[in-house]
């Protein structure tokens, strides 16, 4: 019931917000009419080319126990040998714990029934993480994405077990009281906005367990188990607009498609409407594509997951994945299961270079707080970005993306203005960096954004020679300033 009070209090002083400004001046003229012709019109916006660097967030009732197995097969590989049957029944991804708990003779089965008994049901994590969520503190959440150099968040406002991080006034029709005790997601907005990022918001409109219960053991169930209810398409829909109207988000990341009776482009045509610099993903409608996966409606990105293209894509792109295997938090990984900070740059690096975003997840705790070997890189990567951010932000990608150096060193380009950054992945054995064959003639500086010095360097016919002395670090900038 106080929820609900607070929800009628939140809504009638947004609606006297409205009815005020509204009287001051009118409405704005729509630019997006609602159809796929018209959205497509849409511009990816030069905050979100700009910024390189998200923050994804998977939290949730999962995060109470925070467990999976991880099989050492990729998914790729599973699919190949077996349909992916070994990917679902030991799935790396702890926020899957529901569907994994339902396969007889998984790992996740054996270790619940070990740590809570027979009878203990997953929708009894409800009452320990609404206790555990009393701890959080939004803002040092929100200021160590912000020393990570992070220019915008995506949070997980409901997962596929249905359970929302905010108080709807769509409540789940099949569980009641299935929300947080607390505004998740307005705590992190207002968190996130005040640290100078923005902030977007994932909803899976694809799966919900609570309308679907299927169990997921290959990928074919994992689009048999959207439910096509009219009723869910109608409660999905009600859910991102009101997301979308209450926390006024930057980004809309939806997950595995909608049902078939959903449209999604009218939520899209408002949502442009109301904030021009927002982004669409390209899950919102998925099909099967003789390449993989695809989307029949506009989307201003493209979102692969644990993947790096293998060279520039004209089309926007974001790839999303964890430090370690999983997105939720999964005690049973350590330090050895998680990207070295090493690693997580020079990925990083390769994918700004072929026109692409990081969002990097964490999986926090059911307080959360984030563990300390993902808190470890996430530092690690802001003090490197400190140095060397003006290779990466605000840039685009250059005539190539990466080359070798005659040593074998791996090297990576981004531009900005008149300047082209050179990125060396690793530090080379000698005092002398030599490239050969770039598409650049000739320059009038070179200098290492380390030190801030000029090197001295020789530069004919896109054969490149510098000098090489730089401080430990896991990658080495330098910045050509072309004639």
């Amino acid at each position: 019931m106080k929820n609900r009070i607070k929800t009628l209090i939140f809504s009638m002083a947004a609606l006297l917000g409205t009815v005020s400004c509204a009287a001051q001046q009118e409405a704005p003229k729509k630019a997006f009419k609602p159809d796929n012709a018209s959205i497509s019109q849409h511009e990816v916006p030069a905050w979100y080319q700009d910024a390189k660097l998200g923050i994804f967030i998977h939290w949730g009732l999962y995060s109470v126990p925070g467990w999976a197995k991880a099989t050492e097969l990729t998914l790729e590989e599973t699919l190949e040998k077996d349909g992916g049957l070994t990917w679902f029944k030991e799935n790396p991804y702890a926020e899957w714990y529901l569907n994994s708990l339902k396969i007889d003779g998984s790992a996740t089965q054996e270790y619940h029934r070990e740590n809570y008994g027979e009878d203990y049901s997953y929708y009894d994590f409800v009452q320990p993480f609404n206790k555990a969520v009393a701890d959080w503190d939004p803002q040092a959440m929100a200021n160590l994405f912000k020393e990570a150099g992070a220019g915008y968040v995506v949070l997980t406002t409901k997962h596929h077990d249905g359970f929302l991080l905010w108080p709807s006034e769509h409540e789940n029709p099949f569980r009641e009281n299935y929300y947080a005790s607390r505004d998740i997601v307005g705590e992190l907005t207002s968190a996130v906005s005040d640290a100078g990022m923005k902030m977007g918001l994932y909803y899976s409109s694809g799966l919900d367990w609570t309308f679907n219960d299927k169990t997921i053991t290959s990928l074919m169930d994992l689009f048999t188990a959207i439910p096509q209810d009219p009723a869910y398409a109608k409660y999905i829909d009600q859910h991102w607009r009101e997301l979308m109207e209450r926390y006024d988000p930057y980004v809309l990341w939806a997950d595995i498609g909608s049902p078939q009776a959903y449209d999604p482009v009218p939520l899209i045509a408002d949502f442009y409407n109301k904030n021009p610099e927002g982004v669409v993903n390209n899950r919102h409608k998925m099909e099967i594509t003789p390449t993989g996966f695809g989307s029949p409606i506009h989307h201003d990105i493209l979102t692969p997951e644990y993947t790096v293209l293998d060279s520039i894509s004209e089309k926007k792109w974001e790839t999303c994945r964890g430090i370690g295997l999983s997105f939720g938090y999964n005690r049973r990984e350590d330090v050895a299961d998680f990207l070295s900070i090493d690693d997580l740059i020079d990925s990083f690096v390769d994918i700004v270079s072929k026109n692409g975003n990081l969002l990097l997840n964490v999986g926090p705790k059911a307080d959360g707080s984030i563990p300390e070997g993902q808190r470890t890189r996430l530092e690690g990567l802001g003090r490197w970005l400190k140095q060397n951010g003006e290779a990466i932000y605000g840039t685009r990608p250059w005539k190539i993306a990466a080359a070798q150096t005659t040593e074998g060193t791996e090297v990576c380009f981004t531009a900005k203005g008149d300047a082209v950054y050179l990125t060396l992945l690793d530090r080379p054995e000698g005092s002398t960096v030599s490239l050969q064959g770039l598409p650049i003639e000739s320059a009038s500086q070179i200098e290492s954004l380390a030190t801030g010095k000029a090197v001295r360097f020789n530069l004919e016919a896109g054969d490149l020679q510098l000098n090489f002395d730089e401080p430990e670090s896991e990658a080495y900038t330098f910045r050509i300033t072309v004639r």
